[in-house]
Parts: structure tokens; C-alpha cells; sequence
């Protein structure tokens, strides 16, 4: 089934993938600034927003999903859980993306004993059983993390919380699949193949994928550079949207 895209502007190809959760109108506040320079499409993941049709059926199924969509030759921008999904799209579908623009992004989201610069298993067992006994309350504390630690906690918390139901609440159990790819995936081994030009954007104050995690996708991807926000938290497309996109600028290509 397709899934639905937003596209518009004109410029070289931009794909946009959101976390878990959301959908592609999180984008909304940075689209017009990045329409002046690119051609976007924002893209609502299997089992969300205007894709609730589209189950999510695993990790591979999606990043198919989603690849046979993007189009040639694009830059692909992937936040939290979409910036995982960018990670696999570029490494599997090296034709559809040309570069690459990993945000508050990890390539494991869950504490390993090799692994430290993650969440704990708990936190994410904890959303888990919340998806169970109270999706509203649940889905609240995840928009507080995402906002945790940064300036201007309020606003930002207010303008995600604003776009959670925008599109219809996510289906159940394409939260739950999230949340079991997030505990499952982890791509450190697939990093040194991911050979196009990537800019990392992070924010020093992230509560979900620290900043250590966007450290080490920087020094692993071989053409990868940092852009890193020291007030910045999950959310620097919000909280610092002009950094963001000058950022994305250094890719248009």
C-alpha cells in the first residue's frame, strides 16, 4: 500500500521521516524554510498519521516501504526512530539516497553492555506497558522527554503535543512494533558502509539518544560531520530551526 506523503517546493529532492509516534506534520515549523531549497516530501511512517492504514510489519518491511517511495537521488533527513530508518534506506537502497541528515539519531536505542550511550531497557519496557494501560498518559510522557532539558521546554512541548493527534491517534499496534524495533535494532555494524555524505545534528541536552550516540555515528560514518547543539534537546528542528536547517543546506547539492 502507499503511504502517504506531503510534498512541495522545488529544489533538489528531500525526503523527510519522522519518530516514533508522530507523523510528518512534526516538520511543519522548518517545511517553508526548507521549501526555498528543496523539493520535500515528508512522509508518514507505516501505522502513522495519514499511513495508520499501513501496518508496520518490522524493520525491513518499512525501510522497503518507504524506499520504494523515496525518490532518486534524494537527501534523506531522518529524526529519532526515522533516523534509523534513514541509516538502513542508505545502506540498503544506496541509490534512492544520495546524502543523508541524521537527527537526534542512534544506531542503537537501547543500553547494550557495549553500549552505554543509550536509554534503558526499562524506560522503554515502561512505554510499552503504558501503550497497554493508558495510551493518552504514555504518549504525553514520550512528547516530555522529547522536549526534556532544552530551552524553551514549554513551547516546544506544546507545539508537539499540538501536531500528536493532528492526523488521527497512531494504530496500537504500530506503536507497539515501534517500540519492539526501537528495543530490537542495532545497526553499529552497518555504519562504516554508509558511504554518502551525512551531517549529524545533535543536541548536547538529548534525554533520549545522548549525545555520545550522535558522537559516534559522526566518527563511524566515513563522511560524516557534527553539528552539535549544546541548548538542544530531541527536538533542534523546533528549538533551533535556523541551525537546522543551514545544516541541511550543506547538502543541497
Amino acid at each position: 500500500m502507499t503511504l502517504y506523503v506531503k510534498a512541495g517546493g522545488r529544489g533538489p529532492e528531500l525526503v523527510l521521516l519522522h519518530g516514533w509516534g508522530l507523523h510528518g506534520g512534526v516538520w511543519a515549523p522548518v517545511r517553508e524554510a526548507l521549501e526555498q531549497r528543496f523539493r520535500v516530501s515528508a512522509f508518514d511512517l507505516p501505522g502513522h498519521g495519514f499511513s495508520a492504514f499501513t501496518p508496520l510489519r518490522g524493520f525491513d518491511a518499512a525501510v522497503d516501504e518507504i524506499a520504494a517511495q523515496v525518490p532518486e537521488g534524494a537527501v534523506v533527513c531522518g529524526w529519532s526512530m526515522g533516523g534509523l530508518i534513514a541509516q538502513a534506506l542508505a545502506r540498503r537502497h544506496p541509490v534512492r539516497v544520495r546524502a543523508l541528515a541524521l537527527v537526534s539519531a542512534t544506531p542503537c536505542f537501547v543500553e547494550q553492555p557495549d553500549w552505554p550511550h543509550a536509554m534503558k531497557i526499562g524506560t522503554l519496557s515502561g512505554f510499552a506497558l503504558g501503550l497497554r494501560t493508558d495510551l493518552d498518559a504514555t504518549l504525553k510522557t514520550f512528547v516530555a522527554l522529547n522536549a526534556a532539558g532544552g530551552p524553551q521546554v514549554r513551547t516546544a512541548m506544546r507545539a508537539l503535543a499540538g501536531e500528536l493527534l493532528a492526523r488521527g491517534a497512531p494504530d496500537p499496534s504500530a506503536l507497539d512494533m515501534g517500540l519492539e524495533l526501537l528495543r530490537t535494532t542495532d545497526l553499529r555494524a552497518e555504519a562504516p558502509g554508509i558511504e554518502q555524505p551525512t551531517v549529524v545534528i545533535h543536541g548536547r541536552r538529548d534525554a533520549l539518544a545522548p549525545i555520545e550516540a550522535g558522537r559516534w555515528l559522526a566518527s563511524h560514518l566515513p563522511r560524516a560531520r557534527m553539528v552539535e547543539l549544546e541548548e538542544a534537546a530531541h527536538l533542534p528542528f523546533l528549538s533551533h530551526p535556523s541551525e537546522f536547517v543551514a545544516a541541511l543546506e550543506t547538502l543541497h547539492g
